[in-house]
């Protein structure tokens, strides 16, 4: 396992210094998926949720949380992010909404604590536009599928 570059000489928390290295087209794209009751999904597609457009407010809010990374996880750098876009595709089998969001940047740092927070923050707002019908919803599988650009290179989660 690599040194964790946030924790200094001493194991003391730090924003690691990026000032050095090259700036590099980066993408990230995380996933993640909102189980919930049939029924609940069905007020989804007929767009007869009483809160309104679901999916339509998912899509900004998880946008806005890409942009805003940095002010919720502490040492994350504050980034000039070219691209971010959050799709969802209903399921079936089992029930559900899955979530996908890419975002992009030309910068000294990665973009994945962005892509992985839009994810998180447009199934948090799926649950809260819908949590009146369905208070069971289940978030599972957030996770990173790929990341490309900086030293590290490409990176692409088993199976994708």
């Amino acid at each position: 396992m690599n040194k964790l570059s946030h924790l200094n000489e001493k194991g003391e928390a730090r924003m690691v210094d990026v000032s050095e290295k090259g700036v590099t087209s980066r993408t990230a794209i995380a996933v993640g998926f909102v189980a919930m009751q049939p029924e609940t999904l069905a007020l989804v597609e007929s767009g007869e949720a009483k809160k309104g457009d679901v999916l339509a407010t998912a899509r900004i809010a998880g946008i806005m949380a890409a942009k805003r990374t940095h002010e919720l996880i502490p040492l994350c750098h504050p980034l000039a992010i070219t691209k971010a876009s959050v799709e969802f595709e209903a399921s079936h089998a089992p029930a559900g909404i899955r979530v996908r969001a890419e975002v992009k940047v030309a910068g000294q740092t990665g973009v994945e604590m962005e892509a992985l927070t839009a994810v998180s923050v447009a199934c948090l707002t799926i649950y809260d536009m819908l949590k009146a019908a369905d208070k069971g919803m289940v978030f599972k599988d957030i996770r990173l599928i790929e990341k490309t650009g900086g030293r590290s290179g490409t990176f692409r989660a088993e199976g994708q």
